[in-house]
């Protein structure tokens, strides 16, 4: 179950929700799957919602954070990852692949240049070669963070026009899930303790080290005004967090299926729906990561993950591994067939010899 899209539209949520109800099924029988449609129509406005042209966006950027050793990995590893996605290579590739997805990666911020790619490789929306260090001075100036909100709105218009109605968000940038830890402890509001993870694979040590730093740089920015969630994202976010806010309020404002990854994107997702908390109508919550701070997140939302794999990845894998749920959620509310209109029985209904003949394969079902 996810998010419910919203009592904006009361008679078609009660129209839906007899539409499932009346499936030939136990009242219930499909899970998660059935609030899940519910949201599908909630979304379209429609009793019969149709997912078009579904697309992946990768937003990638480097976070001057990462120069205080808050990951394991070196900072070079985000241009790598970046080739190594454009080569097809990464997992999401794989998941896109085998899933039929369209995928986008987009420079948001990542230190180090494209050029030698072939045109459209990578899409060029690069603010500046990474953020400053939070530690000192606020990742990014006020012009940034406005032309990264835009830039992410411009690259979800462009998917809209081209027919997509389904966004499943991803992210890569090393020093990420720092940033997102001070997004939550902040927006929550929440102890930083209980928002700081092992990122990719910190050990006990690093994970100490991890939280005094960003216990240091929150202590650093005494003046912030925490209720303003674009002061708290300039402050702290990344240029590839800005740009993901930036496409989740151009998406709920067209009513596109937004399907949320794990901690990063689900950061993105906080700061859009303490902006606008509208936004969550339109919000399907992939997955349940394996970063400490990640179900804290999804509680603040109040948001139901489809699926809990222990996953930690990021690129959008949650999202990507979750699609074939959200395609069967549309499948089953569009294509099975009621009781009346299969002639089956319904529970509590009494049984006469001129009544039709229960399929055998719905025998099972209770009387």
């Amino acid at each position: 179950m996810n998010t419910p899209a919203s009592a904006a539209a009361p008679d078609l949520g009660a129209a839906l929700q007899t539409l499932i109800d009346q499936k030939t099924k136990p009242l219930g029988a499909l899970g998660a799957l059935e609030p899940l449609a519910r949201q599908l129509g909630l979304i379209q406005r429609t009793l019969r919602p149709v997912l078009r042209a579904p697309h992946v966006v990768v937003f990638a950027a480097d976070h001057g954070i990462a120069a205080a050793g808050v990951s394991p990995y070196p900072a070079e590893v985000t241009h790598q990852m970046v080739r190594n996605f454009a080569a097809g290579g990464a997992a999401i590739n794989v998941f896109c692949r085998l899933h039929g997805l369209g995928l986008t990666v987009v420079d948001a911020g990542v230190r180090g240049s494209f050029a030698d790619l072939p045109p459209g490789v990578v899409r060029h929306e690069k603010i500046a070669e990474g953020t400053r260090n939070f530690l000192h001075t606020p990742a990014m100036t006020p012009d940034q963070l406005a032309d990264a909100l835009a830039r992410g709105a411009a690259v979800v218009a462009d998917l809209y026009g081209a027919g997509c109605n389904v966004l499943a968000l991803g992210e890569m940038g090393i020093g990420n899930t720092s940033a997102a830890a001070v997004l939550l402890h902040l927006l929550a509001p929440a102890p930083l303790a209980a928002c700081v993870g092992r990122g990719t694979g910190l050990d006990d040590a690093g994970l100490a080290r991890k939280l005094a730093v960003l216990t240091a740089a929150v202590a650093a920015h005494p003046t912030l005004d925490a209720a303003d969630p674009l002061a708290v994202l300039a402050t702290f976010g990344g240029f590839e967090v800005a740009q993901l806010v930036g496409a989740v309020r151009a998406a709920a404002a067209r009513r596109m299926v937004v399907l949320v990854d794990g901690f990063i994107t689900g950061a993105a997702v906080l700061v859009a729906a303490r902006l606008d908390p509208a936004v969550l109508e339109c919000c399907v919550f992939s997955h349940e990561s394996a970063e400490s701070g990640h179900r804290l997140l999804l509680a603040t939302l109040g948001a139901h993950p489809l699926l809990r794999l222990g996953l930690r990845l990021g690129e959008g894998t949650g999202a990507a591994l979750a699609w074939p749920l959200v395609q069967a959620a549309a499948a089953f509310l569009t294509e099975m067939a009621s009781f009346e209109s299969a002639g089956v029985s319904e529970a509590g209904a009494s049984a006469s010899a001129s009544a039709p003949l229960v399929p055998a394969a719905l025998t099972a079902l209770p009387a």
